[in-house]
């Protein structure tokens, strides 16, 4: 297909809360829609690495400035058939990951627009609904803590992660599994520690978890495979996933049993489905990430996880409990007939959806159209 234009819209969005990534605190979220057009059809992809590169070297602003200036005027005018043109169009540009996978999540959108089939038919999912975990962080009240997760399981929800703070570690996990003796629980560490913290990390194997995600640096991956050679809980790698490249060299070492792929920080989906297919190869599980987003963003990672082997539950952040005004209404999980929690997707064409222009031009700090 011919690339005819490509819209940028840079957005700032209101915050049901603030929202607190490493020190800083913000009550909007920045993030960036990307419109492309090919032929009276346009599809929709978005970038959100965040405000600040807090959790990643990306952030929004910075994105914006990259499609504007580097990576669209690379598409626009040309013919792309395959994601992985895109890919090799994108090549001389270092990094940004994020950037891209907005513009690769466009793509596919537009071609399943084109095709008439739902983006998670068009990726080859087979699923009608995917089951989807809560995320619980540290609160003041330990009552209120377990009480959110206990309804968490309640409600049908198959597992839960907890973030592993410091001040709120193996004593809070403790915790939890005394209430919850039976239930699946994950934990999260964002990559916090290092092996100095070893025995403690092997101390969790006392607790039964399903997974400890990314416990040590983003790039260490040898300690990683050290880590999972002495403990039986498995390791997840998250932070650590970023290009097709690096999950191959995870597999190879044998640095994790679990995956977490994100489409955005992989560089999109065309990446996302080369690392599923590779995890099958391997025998190591993956499940689909989400990081705090818009309705596009969030129907992006829901068609990736209708593929088959995406078995485990995929994170979900309900935008209608971030957002205090999203670009289309949320996809929410609901109970289906065997008790399970879990969104169901969509039967119209691409994303299924259009993103409010009265919400975007509301909320836009800067667009441009290349």
């Amino acid at each position: 297909m011919l690339i005819d234009a490509i819209e940028l819209l840079h957005v700032a969005l209101p915050l049901r809360q603030p929202l607190q990534q490493k020190g800083k605190t913000f009550d909007r979220l920045e993030t960036v829609l990307v419109r492309m057009e090919s032929g009276g059809v346009a599809g929709w992809g978005e970038a959100a690495p965040g405000n600040a590169p807090l959790a990643g070297p990306e952030w929004a602003a910075g994105a914006f400035v990259c499609l504007r200036d580097c990576l669209a005027p690379a598409l626009v005018g040309g013919g792309i058939d395959q994601g992985k043109e895109i890919e090799e169009r994108l090549e001389p540009f270092r990094g940004n990951r994020f950037a891209k996978g907005a513009l690769d999540a466009a793509w596919w959108d537009l071609k399943a627009r084109q095709e008439g089939k739902p983006l998670h038919a068009v990726l080859g999912g087979e699923k009608q609904s995917v089951a989807v975990g809560p995320t619980f962080d540290r609160m003041e009240s330990h009552e209120e803590f377990l009480a959110l997760i206990g309804r968490a399981f309640d409600d049908g929800f198959q597992r839960v992660k907890l973030m592993f703070r410091p001040g709120w570690e193996v004593r809070m996990v403790d915790a939890v599994r005394k209430e919850f003796p039976t239930q699946t629980i994950q934990i999260d560490c964002e990559a916090a520690l290092n092996l100095s913290f070893f025995d403690m990390l092997c101390r969790l194997d006392d607790f039964g978890l399903e997974m400890i995600e990314q416990p040590l640096a983003e790039d260490d991956l040898v300690g990683h495979a050290m880590l999972q050679e002495a403990v039986r809980t498995p390791v997840c790698l998250d932070e650590g996933v970023t290009t097709v490249a690096q999950a191959d060299v995870a597999l190879e070492l044998k640095s994790c049993r679990f995956m977490n792929i994100i489409p955005g920080r992989v560089g999109g989906l065309t990446a996302a489905l080369m690392i599923h297919d590779n995890c099958l190869d391997a025998h190591v599980e993956c499940w689909v990430g989400a990081v705090p987003q818009t309705a596009v963003g969030a129907r992006i990672g829901l068609a990736l996880a209708a593929k088959p082997y995406f078995t485990y539950p995929g994170d979900f952040f309900p935008s209608d409990q971030v957002l205090a005004e999203d670009l289309a209404p949320p996809l929410l999980p609901a109970r289906e007939a065997d008790g399970v929690q879990r969104v169901p997707l969509w039967p119209e064409p691409g994303l299924g959806i259009e993103p409010s222009r009265e919400v975007l031009e509301k909320y836009c700090l800067a667009k441009a159209k290349v």
